[in-house]
């Protein structure tokens, strides 16, 4: 049976300026909420926002003043085999009325299984089956929130064999079956290609770039395996990468300026050096991908 596109979303959502952002920590929330010449929006991880009040919403209103805000949830499981669970789902939808943010993602990943919540981004099997229930996730969260989502592509370090679809191709048929846009996250392409010994070229030309409403740019570890082989985790705790910065200038060429995010969660360096990152994503914006 074909899939049937879910119901016209009633909520407006107007997209992220072609910026660069930064991830939110409370390390910087009382110098950002002075303003910031540097920074076009801001990004929070939804779960860490899921309460009536205290500190972080009493500065998020403040930052919300100078900057467009962008929710991006970590723990959706949309990939999960289970049911989502609605209560989260309902947490989500209250947070996202109450700031009327400029734009929501969720990863393409599980971290659920039964009762069980397991604090990873864990990567799936692409089938037919798979795909189907991916695509209903998609269509519930979006009918839910009235709004569309976008969908990050994730950073793994295994594969199952039964696989039937490379991840690219997975990712361009969840994208035309439900209407969700991307979130391409740079450092995720990078690491998954070197990992699995893929070609970044070719995973590029079969994802859906034109689909691409937000980018995210973050550094990442090197470890080996036990055969010697390099591998890359992607840890959230370094800067940029040379090679990140490389592949994010031939990306631009393709999408035009995207909104783009400097995202560190580990070793947070101070803000000066993440502004100083942001203001090198805002150059490559400003000459659609040319190296500034």
């Amino acid at each position: 049976m074909r899939h049937q596109h879910p119901t016209q979303y009633s909520g407006v959502t107007h997209g992220l300026p072609a910026r660069a952002g930064l991830g939110l920590k409370p390390d910087y929330f009382q110098p950002l909420a002075k303003g910031c010449d540097d920074l076009g929006f801001i990004e929070i991880h939804a779960e860490n926002y899921m309460v009536a009040g205290g500190p972080f919403h009493y500065y998020l209103e403040r930052l919300c003043e100078h900057y467009a805000l962008s929710i991006h949830g970590v723990g959706m499981s949309i990939g999960a085999e289970g049911a989502l669970d609605t209560e989260h789902l309902q947490r989500l939808n209250v947070l996202l009325a109450r700031y009327q943010p400029a734009s929501f993602s969720e990863h393409l990943a599980w971290s659920t299984h039964g009762p069980c919540f397991l604090n990873d981004l864990l990567p799936l099997q692409y089938d037919q089956q798979t795909l189907n229930r991916v695509c209903e996730h998609i269509d519930q969260v979006q009918n839910t929130l009235g709004r569309r989502m976008l969908l990050e592509n994730p950073a793994t370090y295994l594969q199952f064999n039964a696989s039937t679809f490379d991840e690219p191709t997975f990712i361009r048929e969840v994208v035309r079956r439900t209407g969700c846009g991307m979130l391409l996250d740079v450092c995720n392409v990078y690491v998954s290609c070197i990992n699995h010994q893929w070609s970044t070229q070719e995973y590029l030309q079969a994802l859906p770039l034109h689909e691409t409403a937000e980018i995210h740019l973050a550094g990442f570890s090197e470890a080996f395996d036990r055969n010697g082989q390099r591998l890359l985790i992607d840890s959230h705790s370094a800067p940029v990468a040379a090679a990140i910065w490389s592949l994010y200038q031939q990306i631009l060429e393709h999408t035009g300026p995207v909104a783009t995010l400097i995202e560190r969660d580990n070793e947070l360096p101070g803000l000066a050096v993440l502004l100083a990152e942001a203001r090198r994503a805002q150059a490559y914006l400003d000459n659609h991908g040319v190296q500034p």
